[in-house]
């Protein structure tokens, strides 16, 4: 059944604090995590969280953007915005996971990439840009699953997949809804209004053909029941991944090519 919530009330639920992240999923959903750091060129990025892990004794790899719950858990992280190495670190390990024929999950919850002076100096669009150019043709499955907000190219990096799932209350959209109303009205603070008016909840986008599958949350959002939520995504994740690795290279890639290419196309 498709929740009847409105935007508005989806992102007051995705930004409760107690609402669950990476942090909590990963050890609920995978086994054996190890996380790898750096990107070989510049350092470490706290905002995305990456590593090799097991799910149902299937090697994958995982690719997480990381929200803090708490001011020091976000300033670690940068309240989730990551800078280039942050993408550039997610692309050597979904090459290295090409490599060993890993399915590549990606966990995507991030208000949008971080826009500062150095970020910009160090690439950041060029990150992005070269991210979604090389998971369109990754020779592996990828998944990628919303978790709360998907906003604009920071979330497009690791969203470029053969499916894309979303819980029951994320958000995904070309831009956050506080950009939205900052470039349209030039008022940040009609963010809620704007959000209403974006048609960016997992129903409306699935509606669209952007959104594959949505997810189910327990009733209230994900934060009143951490582990229902953790099993409803480790369910589909086993499901995807034993579809997706069961489809030949040829047609995954080219499968995935038009799953982009008809984004976007309407009639009148």
């Amino acid at each position: 059944m498709m929740s009847t919530l409105s935007a508005t009330q989806r992102l007051e639920i995705i930004r409760q604090k107690n609402r669950p992240t990476v942090n909590d999923y990963i050890p609920a959903i995978f086994h054996h995590f190890t996380e790898f750091h750096g990107d070989r060129r510049f350092g470490d990025d706290a905002a995305i969280m990456a590593g090799i892990a097991t799910l149902n004794s299937v090697p994958v790899t995982v690719i997480a953007q990381v929200k803090g719950r708490n001011l020091d858990e976000n300033k670690k992280s940068n309240f989730s915005m990551p800078h280039p190495e942050g993408y550039r670190k997610a692309l050597r390990l979904a090459k290295q996971a090409e490599k060993f024929h890993r399915p590549v999950i990606c966990l995507v919850d991030t208000p949008g990439a971080f826009c500062g002076i150095d970020a910009e100096k160090r690439g950041q669009g060029e990150a992005i840009a070269e991210n979604i150019a090389e998971f369109m043709t990754l020779k592996t499955p990828i998944i990628s699953v919303v978790l709360g907000e998907g906003g604009s190219g920071g979330a497009l990096a690791l969203a470029v997949c053969d499916e894309l799932a979303m819980l029951e209350n994320a958000l995904y959209s070309v831009i956050s809804p506080r950009g939205f109303a900052s470039i349209l009205w030039k008022d940040p603070s009609r963010e809620k209004e704007a959000a209403d008016l974006m048609k960016i909840t997992a129903e409306d986008l699935v509606r669209f053909g952007v959104c594959d599958k949505i997810i189910a949350e327990p009733a209230g959002g994900a934060h009143n029941d951490p582990n229902l939520t953790a099993d409803n995504i480790s369910e589909y994740l086993m499901d995807a991944v034993a579809r997706l690795s069961n489809t030949d290279t040829d047609t995954l890639l080219e499968n995935r090519y038009k799953k982009f290419r008809k984004i976007g196309v309407f009639s009148e």
